[in-house]
């Protein structure tokens, strides 16, 4: 017997009784994206691993345990499949000279792979939309990415179910004071800390404090806090980014241990979460990576940027209910007899130059088959033509949704009963 093919575990098929919900959604998101004067980039999948390494962070769980990464048979480079988009997007604006003279507000969207155990709204390929807008350093920008992302929940009709976290992570100089003294004090208690906890101790102690592990939750609770280190201009920027989303009118919770898991972040962090899927609470996450262009090659310039996870926002959708109906199309066309395929065809094409979505029956068929599965088609209307119709130059009108009783119309006169009968 031959082989059966299957999907490689957490690389999921996206079939058409599913990807229509996509579309809707992806639809939502350029629109908004366009509105607020993004422009689209496109990267490879397939990026160096160095760059990965740079810019994320050796030590982080992504870096050390996640990437798919191979080495090119071709010339021997180590090559890893994107696990973020922010890299990638960067790279190609240092590569390309997007900063000169402008201050580029990109977006992008597709697939990314991080090899972990898959589960519910978190798979091995996963989609994610990003967006990176540069060159900007005041927290007016911080304040309008949150405001874009609030501003999509109201579009989609979740706003009640998300809720919006953020923190001042501060620059280099007073992570650097925060994490020595928070060293100090997980030393103090290392013999509580798990085994992610302790090997994590000394080389990214800040994610320890990030611990699901509820026997460690009052340690973390009473950590040294990285606001207690914020220099005065750090504390400024902070002060003025929450009260711009205040007077937004954007309601949010200060967290002072979200620090998200990559390395590149400095100051602004964000995260958007909701208690409707379980532990994947996280849907849409992001902050301020002013280190990260100068770290890649290019002239020192500010970010801010975030990512989101389709799949985790679809399932919030579905679980909601907020998902449109599967577009139907408006005609099907019933075709039987010598002559009628052709007929039917080129009818088909007038009615799609004017506008319809049409499904021509295509095959042998009898017209009952035929009439079914115009029914199952969802259309509005069939439209019957035989050797009869073809002969006396006419075409059936049957409306399979509405109580209108069947017409024949002459086939130039098509358009206008569909127009009247639709009105």
């Amino acid at each position: 017997m031959t082989q059966k093919y299957q999907a490689v575990k957490g690389m999921n098929d996206v079939l058409p009784a599913e990807s229509y919900q996509w579309e809707y959604f992806e639809g939502v998101l350029r629109k908004l994206l366009a509105d607020y004067g993004y422009q689209n980039i496109r990267t490879p999948i397939v990026e160096g691993t160095p760059l990965f390494v740079r810019s994320i962070g050796e030590v982080t769980d992504i870096v050390e345990k996640e990437m798919y990464t191979f080495i090119d048979s071709l010339n021997g480079d180590s090559l890893t499949l994107r696990p973020e988009g922010t890299a990638g997007t960067l790279r190609a604006v240092v590569e390309h000279n997007l900063l000169y003279n402008a201050t580029p507000k990109l977006w992008y969207m597709g697939p990314m792979y991080r090899h972990e155990r898959p589960q519910k709204g978190r798979y091995r390929q996963f989609h994610q939309v990003g967006v990176e807008a540069l060159g900007l350093a005041g927290p007016d920008i911080d304040a309008e990415v949150i405001a874009m992302t609030a501003d999509l929940w109201r579009r989609l009709g979740i706003s009640q179910f998300v809720r919006l976290e953020i923190n001042s992570l501060g620059n280099a100089e007073e992570r650097a004071a925060h994490r020595e003294a928070l060293i100090q004090y997980l030393e103090q208690h290392a013999d509580i800390l798990d085994e992610d906890g302790k090997r994590r101790l000394y080389t990214n102690p800040l994610r320890v404090l990030d611990t699901k592990n509820p026997a460690l939750q009052d340690m973390a609770d009473n950590a040294p806090r990285l606001s207690d280190y914020l220099g005065e201009e750090s504390r400024v920027h902070y002060a003025g980014w929450k009260a711009t989303i205040a007077a937004l009118g954007i309601e949010f919770v200060e967290n002072p241990r979200l620090v998200r898991g990559l390395d590149y972040y400095n100051r602004s962090v964000f995260e958007w979460v909701t208690s409707e899927l379980g532990a994947q609470g996280t849907v849409c996450a992001g902050g301020r990576y002013d280190g990260l262009v100068e770290q890649l090659g290019g002239k020192a310039a500010p970010g801010i940027g975030f990512g989101m996870g389709m799949e985790r926002v679809l399932l919030l959708l579905q679980d909601k209910n907020l998902l449109p109906a599967q577009r139907s199309v408006d005609v099907y066309l019933v075709n039987q007899g010598e002559g009628a395929g052709l007929y039917s065809m080129k009818l088909a094409q007038q009615l799609r130059a004017a506008g319809y979505s049409v499904v021509q029956h295509l095959g042998e068929a009898s017209f009952k088959s035929q009439m079914k599965k115009a029914d199952g088609s969802g259309a509005e209307f069939a439209l019957i033509v035989g050797e009869n119709e073809i002969q006396a130059g006419q075409v059936v009108i049957k409306a399979l949704r509405a109580d209108i009783v069947q017409q024949t119309v002459a086939a130039d006169a098509v358009l206008a009963t569909l127009a009247s009968l639709k009105a």
